[in-house]
């Protein structure tokens, strides 16, 4: 599980310093595999506006970027195909240490012309997975302003060890929680989100013929007339310091919510569905084009996400291609539902997918923040992307009632030679 210090702190209030955060977390069961600042490796990066470019004269995928480091303008050879005048963009000067090759550039003739540094793609500056091209910076940061400065990444990222009874800790805020548990600090309280809602839905099911459990709680919301764009740079940012690429903004808002709140959620154009939409049993020969582009045949046993007519979800795994939403959907479904951990798990393992809401639901998610993860949702969708959200649908088969466990005091006193006061205990 991927996180940063920042991100932890926009749910945890601690005066705690980075060494004691990550040696509580060590000791309460979350164990720290790494932590490091990227911003270390990157002194001496600076953002640089290109110029012009004109083609090497002895290489086709080269070109000649002029460029302005704020100090001086200068010549850097390029081969990314992205590289355009007028854009902004991350400049490695001679003598740095690139971060993910671990190499250090020297003045060097590349086919006969000598380039004075080089531009970065996020890969090879170890801020994300695109290596595609050099990296975009916005037109309003100016040229040698330093790159942590400029992408904001003078933070602490951490990974830590989730082993498989703690899936409340699959999501930032369930870390906070733990944490605060354990006396570092102060949980911050949730604002309930206010929505303005219309009459107007979706009809869902959930089908438990041959009494089947695959899914036992079904809830979503339809949200109308959203403009879906590029995310805001914060949230692109969110992302991309776990190593997940920015998308869209629908996209991108069930992913957030999946890390911070441990909550999958799944967004389906509208306008793709038929009549209704709902979770059953699958049935012999169904098939789907999920959206890691592979077409799966199902069986008997495992849930799927359909409507009228087709397979538009894996149930707790992934979501159809043919259904998805994208740049150009105006009208949405958003699905939030619990479904059972074990037949998740041998799901995933017949079809052999692996994906961020198979790993919770497995595992095993809060079914109490079914409404309350569909409404943050709701609430991030209609502030981004604008829109009238419907009402609130729900079937809920599972009738959830926390568990209660009773324990004497006394008696762990004895066990564990540790006192606790009631009042404490009660707090934590």
């Amino acid at each position: 599980m991927k996180f940063t210090l920042s991100w932890l702190k926009q749910h945890l209030e601690t005066n705690s310093d980075t060494e004691t955060i990550l040696k509580k977390l060590t000791n309460i069961g979350l164990e720290v595999e790494e932590s490091y600042n990227p911003s270390e490796a990157l002194n001496g990066f600076i953002a640089a506006k290109i110029l012009s470019t004109k083609p090497h004269p002895d290489a086709d995928r080269l070109q000649l970027c002029l460029i302005d480091t704020g100090a001086e303008k200068i010549e850097v050879v390029c081969g990314a195909k992205n590289a355009k005048e007028g854009l902004t963009t991350i400049y490695a000067p001679i003598g740095s240490t690139i971060p993910e090759s671990g190499m250090k550039l020297k003045k060097a003739k590349i086919r006969g012309i000598e380039s004075l540094g080089m531009l970065c793609s996020e890969k090879e500056l170890n801020l994300g997975n695109n290596s595609e091209g050099i990296t975009e910076l916005s037109e309003q940061i100016n040229p040698g302003t330093p790159v942590s400065q400029a992408l904001d990444i003078n933070d602490t990222y951490i990974e830590i060890a989730i082993t498989p009874n703690r899936p409340d800790c699959l999501g930032v805020r369930g870390i906070a929680r733990d944490l605060a548990a354990a006396g570092l600090g102060k949980l911050i309280e949730e604002n309930p989100a206010k929505i303005n809602t219309s009459k107007e839905n979706l009809p869902i099911f959930i089908d438990t013929q041959n009494n089947f459990k695959g899914c036992t709680i079904f809830a979503g919301r339809l949200i109308k007339n959203i403009t879906n764009n590029k995310s805001p740079d914060w949230l692109k940012r969110r992302l991309e310091s776990i190593g997940m690429k920015s998308i869209n903004c629908l996209v991108d808002i069930t992913n957030f919510i999946n890390f911070d709140r441990g909550r999958p959620l799944h967004v389906y154009d509208a306008n793709k569905i038929n009549d209704k939409i709902g979770a059953r049993e699958a049935r012999d020969g169904e098939k789907v084009l999920a959206l890691d582009g592979k077409d799966y045949e199902l069986k008997p046993g495992i849930c799927v996400i359909a409507d009228e007519e087709k397979v538009v979800g894996i149930g707790g795994i992934m979501g159809g291609n043919e259904s998805g939403s994208t740049i150009e959907t105006k009208d949405v479904f958003i699905e939030s539902a619990y479904f059972d951990p074990i037949k998740t798990a041998l799901a995933g393992r017949e079809l052999n997918i692996v994906s961020d809401s198979r790993y919770r639901f497995e595992r095993g998610v809060d079914p109490e923040y079914v409404i309350e993860g569909l409404n943050l949702a709701t609430q991030m969708i209609l502030d981004l992307c604008g829109g009238e959200a419907g009402e609130v649908s729900i079937v809920d088969n599972l009738k959830f009632k926390p568990k209660k466990i009773t324990f004497n005091p006394k008696l762990v006193n004895k066990l564990t030679g540790i006192e606790i006061e009631n009042d404490k205990i009660n707090k934590i």
